[in-house]
């Protein structure tokens, strides 16, 4: 490579870099109009320019006391979830090569949901011990997806394949505990299951923040073997990547993101699985963490309000709005692969 074809890569490097500087500034600034117009928006309805002095604790002592302790955890819960999902996808699709390799797809919160109905509908159990139920069982399943996929590595076709028929397998398993559940335990699981933070305060908030305090900085240290892996397995190889190593500890973590979000919010449909590809078609990288954790942020928030606002005084869950939207997206990409001559 001379001089000029050296230019022309790090003209094109700075060029991707500044678009997704300024597409990551504008989802930072939508996302928090997002979040404002959430907290503002209920029976006690605040002006969204009066809720940035609320959360400060300026204003009138009652709106401030509405936004705090009433509105803002639900709202934190939202952004959270979504930005733990969009990181999440980002994760596996870009492991997989493949824009179904995504959490809800391929069975890893299959595996949260089917353990946390054991837990409401078997064990008796709530609260704290749903969530730790949806974290032991979403890492189990990506275990034995792990395992069953591998075969002298773990091939993305076989990954997406294995993942879709353990989903299958635990929904089966769902569907029987449901049957076999009391109805005030079958109302409880359904809730839980169609992905929902109605109710959400600061003991959701608080476990859920302080995981991702730890998780984000993780992801974006591994985004960079992670930008080796999209090149192929020889290519890191050569480049000094640990290829196996580098994949477990994406998988774990992918894994960790999927499973606090679902323990936090169930599993809300189609977010890990939208996020990354929109991000990727406004930044046109292959590889874009913050903007996909944000775009996740952005679309669990909408949603949450829309649910809140568009049926009024009915409340939809927000899985069942991030349902309506993805539903048809995931039908589009299998026309759209088909069309292209990969849709297998």
């Amino acid at each position: 490579m001379d001089e000029a074809d050296r230019a022309i890569v790090r003209g094109a490097r700075t060029t991707g870099r500044g678009r997704a500087v300024v597409v990551s500034a504008v989802l930072a600034v939508v996302g928090f109009v997002a979040f404002c117009l959430s907290i503002s928006v209920g029976d006690f309805p605040i002006p969204v320019a009066n809720v940035p002095g609320a959360l400060v604790g300026l204003g009138d002592p009652g709106a401030v006391f509405v936004v705090q302790e009433l509105r803002l955890p639900r709202a934190l819960v939202a952004l959270l979830v979504g930005v733990a999902f969009g990181l999440s996808g980002v994760i596996f699709q870009s492991l997989a090569h493949n824009p179904l390799a995504s959490p809800d797809i391929i069975g890893i919160t299959s595996g949260a949901s089917a353990a946390a109905v054991v837990v409401i509908v078997v064990m008796h159990g709530s609260g704290s011990a749903v969530s730790a139920g949806a974290l032991i069982g979403a890492t189990l399943t990506a275990l034995a997806i792990y395992v069953l996929a591998w075969k002298r590595g773990v091939s993305p076709y076989r990954l997406v394949l294995v993942g879709i028929g353990i989903t299958a397998v635990l929904n089966a398993g769902i569907s029987y505990l449901m049957t076999r559940a009391e109805i005030t335990e079958a109302a409880q699981a359904t809730v839980w299951l169609t992905g929902s933070i109605n109710g959400r305060d600061w003991g959701h908030a608080g476990p859920l923040a302080w995981s991702l305090l730890v998780l984000v900085p993780i992801t974006l240290l591994l985004a960079r073997p992670l930008r080796a892996l999209q090149l192929g397995e020889e290519t890191a190889r050569g480049l000094g990547v640990p290829v196996e190593r580098s994949r477990a500890a994406l998988v774990l973590t992918g894994v960790a993101l999927a499973a606090v979000a679902t323990a936090a919010a169930g599993p809300v449909a189609f977010v890990a699985f939208m996020a990354a590809p929109v991000a990727r078609r406004l930044v046109r990288a292959p590889l874009t963490m913050i903007p996909a954790a944000l775009v996740g942020a952005l679309v669990v928030l909408a949603a949450d309000t829309a649910g809140r606002r568009v049926f009024a005084p009915v409340e939809l869950p927000v899985g069942v709005v991030t349902g309506i939207i993805g539903a048809p997206y995931l039908i589009w990409l299998l026309v759209r692969a088909n069309k292209l001559g990969t849709g297998g």
